[in-house]
């Protein structure tokens, strides 16, 4: 789950804080400053956007119009979340914990909560992921599973087989034009956290990411681009 810096309530042309009427007029705003990648299971989304509400409007409708309670999911996420009431220390946030510590990513397009948290906070993670089902593997057989509504597991086990594939074609042909077509990759398959994953010891690569996907916290990483505990969060 990508870390991401959502920013503060856009600004009108006057320079005012906009207020929304609807909450459907934020989605630009997100897209601009976050880019089309679900907040959650960070895939690519197209067309299929959602203004995610953190805390469901149906449960707190006096949050339905607040910037700070936006994010961008699919439809996947946004329909396994649904309207759950939500207590904020109970999960880890995107916009709010350095959600890069909490989780690993294996070959396979797997996602496993890491070992290193302490126990409290693997709980929370653990909660994390099943908040929006982001450890489901639908099968990917059209027998079994005829609608194959859920994609995440299939297209991030794709981004990893491309990273793991640009990693080998970088060490044979190491030029600039190479990382950039990398990073061109990265952004068109999605998955920030398979391609970080996979270039973990290549400090370039990580910081092209980073630069890249728009909205990623900057704040969440060192010098040496390793992942940090981010200011006032959980992680």
């Amino acid at each position: 789950m990508r870390p991401i810096e959502r920013g503060s309530i856009p600004l009108d042309r006057d320079q005012n804080e906009i207020e929304f009427n609807f909450y459907q007029q934020s989605r630009g705003h997100l897209l601009t400053r976050l880019g089309s990648y679900c907040s959650y299971c960070e895939r690519y989304l197209g067309g299929n956007i959602a203004v995610e509400h953190v805390r469901p409007k149906s449960k707190e409708s006096n949050l339905e119009l607040e910037w700070d309670n936006f994010l961008i999911a699919c439809n996947n996420c946004n329909s396994i979340k649904g309207d759950r009431s939500i207590e904020l220390d109970k999960y880890l946030w995107p916009d709010k914990d350095n959600t890069t510590l909490a989780f690993i990513y294996i070959t396979g397009g797997l996602i496993n909560v890491s070992p290193n948290l302490n126990p409290e906070v693997i709980e929370i993670a653990e909660n994390t992921i099943k908040l929006t089902g982001l450890d489901r593997v639908p099968s990917d057989d059209p027998f079994l599973n005829p609608e194959m509504k859920d994609r995440r597991w299939s297209e991030r086990r794709t981004a990893f087989e491309k990273a793991e594939r640009a990693k080998r074609n970088l060490f044979v042909n190491n030029t600039e034009s190479m990382r950039e077509q990398i990073v061109d990759t990265a952004l068109s398959t999605s998955f920030f956290s398979t391609w970080m994953t996979v270039f973990l010891h290549d400090i370039d690569m990580l910081k092209r990411f980073i630069d890249a996907f728009p909205g990623t916290s900057k704040a969440c990483y060192n010098s040496s681009y390793t992942p940090i505990t981010r200011v006032g969060g959980t992680l």
